[in-house]
C-alpha cells in the first residue's frame, strides 16, 4: 500500500510539472481568426447584461475587433451580499481584479490535498481515519482565499472555482480572460463549464450560454446531460438526489444564500494555516505537490503603496504584480499593473514590447492617444469610469489624466511585461547618440540635447509643465 501511494504522488508530480512546463514554454496559439489589422479602437462599456437571482454578469463583446486582436475575453461580475457564484471551470487563465467590496474565492486543484477544516476543536475527518475513531461530521476541503477590494486573483486554467459575498456591500469584479493562452486546445470563443446552476433562454433574468456566439441555446450545468443511474452509481448517492442535482431551480449562474448558512466556509484568521502547518508536520496525506501548486499564492494586493514599482510625488504611481511578486503568474503567462495618475499628468509615450494591454478605467477619467505602425492615429478620445479599451502590443500610446486624476488597472498578455519609453531617464531618444537625433531629425545639436535630457530625471509619468521631479525605486 505504501509503494502504491509513492507511485501515485510520483505520477501526480510528473504530471503536474508537465503542465507546468507546458504553460512556462510561452508558446502562444496561432488562430486564423486573429487579425490584428486595426484602424479605429475606442473604449465602451458592456454591451450585454444578464441578471440572476443574487447578481449580474455583464460582457464586453468579445466580436470587436480589439478584442479579436488581442485574444482575450472580458467581463465584470456583481455578486450580491450573502450570494454565491456558483461553481465553474475554464479551458484559459483568467485574472480577476476585485473593484469593490470583499468575499471568499474557493479554488479547488485536482490532485491537492484538503488543507481546511471548518471548525475548531480537534481535528476530525481525516481521509482513511475510520478505524482510529475520528467522526466525519466536519468538513475537510481545500484552502478557501479571502479577498478585498483592490487585489488581484489569478486562477489558472481548469481550475474549479466559486465565490462567496459575506461582506456588508456588492462585490463587483472584472474578469480578464486569456483565450490565445497555450494551455486552450480549443478555439477563441469563450466558455465556461459550470457545475451547478441552469437558466432559461428568456427574460432579463435568463442567460444565453456563455461561448454561444448566436445565443440562442438554454444553459444547464454539465453534470445534467450524464444518465443519473451511472451519477448515482459513481457518487454512490440515492438516485433521487442526482436528479435533484442535475435539474435545479431556475435560479441562474449566481444565487442567494440564508443567512447563516456558509459560516462555516469563512477563513477563521490564523486557524487554517495552523491547521495545515499540523497536517504536514503528522504526515497526512502528502502527495508530493505541496511545493508546487498546491500552495502557490492566488492574491496580491495592487494598493499597496509601499510596493510601487514607480513613484513620482507630482505624477502619481505604479503598481505592477508580475511572476516576480506571485509566482502563479509564470504559469499562466499573464500579470497586471495599476496605475495612479494624479490631475493633469502625463503618461510617458511608449510602447509594449512583449504584451497586449486591456485597460479599465476604475476612477477618473483620460485623453487616450495610439498610433499604428503606418503612423496612423487610431485611438483619439476621452475614457471614463467603467469603461475598457485595447493596446495592442507594439503600437505607441501615450495619455494625459483628466483634472480629477486617473485610475486604471491594465491586464498584460505576458508574465514579465517589459515597457519602451520614449521620454525619460529609461527612453530610447536618451540612448541615441546626439548625431543620430540631429541626422534623423534634421535638428541642432542644442534641440538633439533637449530631446534627450530634458526629462532626465523623470519616467513614465510626467507631471505637467517642467520643474517636477520624480522617484523609482
Amino acid at each position: 500500500m505504501g509503494g502504491t501511494k509513492i507511485l501515485v504522488a510520483l505520477f501526480l508530480c510528473l504530471m503536474v510539472s508537465s503542465t507546468l512546463g507546458q504553460f512556462s514554454s510561452h508558446k502562444r496559439l496561432s488562430y486564423q481568426a486573429q487579425q490584428c489589422r486595426l484602424s479605429r479602437l475606442s473604449s465602451n462599456e458592456p454591451n450585454q447584461r444578464f441578471e440572476f437571482e443574487g447578481g449580474l454578469i455583464e460582457l464586453w463583446d468579445e466580436n470587436e475587433e480589439q478584442y479579436q486582436c488581442t485574444g482575450v475575453h472580458a467581463m465584470r461580475v456583481t455578486v450580491q451580499q450573502n450570494s454565491l457564484a456558483l461553481p465553474n471551470f475554464s479551458p484559459f487563465p483568467v485574472l480577476v481584479y476585485i473593484e469593490r467590496g470583499e468575499g471568499i474565492l474557493g479554488v479547488t486543484y485536482p490532485g491537492c490535498p484538503e488543507t481546511y477544516h471548518s471548525s475548531g476543536g480537534r481535528q476530525e475527518g481525516y481521509r482513511g481515519e475510520e478505524e482510529r475513531g475520528f467522526s466525519h461530521s466536519k468538513d475537510l476541503h481545500q484552502k478557501v482565499h479571502r479577498f478585498r477590494r483592490g487585489d488581484i486573483l489569478a486562477i489558472p486554467p481548469g481550475a474549479v472555482h466559486w465565490c462567496y459575498n459575506d461582506g456588508n456591500e456588492e462585490v463587483v469584479a472584472v474578469h480578464v480572460a486569456d483565450l490565445n493562452n497555450p494551455a486552450n486546445q480549443l478555439d477563441q470563443s469563450f466558455r465556461a463549464f459550470y457545475l451547478a446552476g441552469a437558466s432559461e433562454n428568456s427574460g432579463q433574468r435568463g442567460i444565453r450560454r456563455l461561448g454561444d456566439r448566436h445565443g440562442q441555446r438554454q444553459f444547464n450545468n454539465i453534470l445534467s446531460a450524464f444518465d443519473s443511474e451511472l451519477l448515482a452509481e459513481a457518487f454512490d448517492v440515492p438516485e433521487e438526489l442526482i436528479r435533484r442535482v442535475q435539474q435545479p431551480e431556475n435560479r441562474g449562474l449566481i444565487v442567494r444564500v440564508e443567512k447563516g448558512e456558509m459560516r462555516i466556509l469563512a477563513p477563521e484568521g490564523e486557524q487554517e494555516y495552523e491547521y495545515e502547518r499540523r497536517r504536514k508536520y503528522m504526515g497526512l496525506d502528502i502527495n508530493g505537490l505541496e511545493e508546487t501548486i498546491c500552495t502557490m499564492r492566488l492574491r496580491h494586493s495592487l494598493d499597496n503603496r509601499r510596493e510601487a514599482d514607480v513613484f513620482s510625488r507630482h505624477g502619481g504611481r505604479l503598481n505592477i504584480v508580475n511572476e516576480h511578486k506571485l509566482p502563479i503568474l509564470r504559469y499562466l503567462d499573464m500579470s497586471v499593473e495599476k496605475g495612479n495618475m494624479f490631475p493633469n499628468t502625463l503618461y510617458s509615450p511608449h510602447w509594449a514590447i512583449n504584451s497586449h494591454s486591456i485597460i479599465y478605467v476604475t476612477r477618473g477619467e483620460a485623453h487616450i492617444q495610439v498610433v499604428g505602425h503606418q503612423g496612423q492615429t487610431i485611438m483619439d478620445d476621452r475614457v471614463r469610469e467603467g469603461e475598457m479599451f485595447v493596446i495592442p502590443q507594439y503600437f505607441a500610446a501615450t495619455a494625459r489624466a483628466g483634472n480629477q486624476g486617473f485610475e486604471y488597472v491594465s491586464f498584460k498578455t505576458t508574465s514579465s511585461p517589459m515597457k519602451s519609453p520614449m521620454v525619460g531617464y529609461t527612453s530610447v531618444f536618451r540612448a541615441m547618440p546626439v548625431q543620430v537625433l540631429t541626422n534623423a531629425y534634421q535638428i541642432s545639436p542644442s534641440e538633439a540635447q533637449e530631446l534627450k535630457y530634458n526629462r532626465e530625471h523623470q519616467t513614465f509619468f510626467l507631471p505637467s509643465g517642467r520643474g517636477g521631479r520624480s522617484t523609482r525605486f
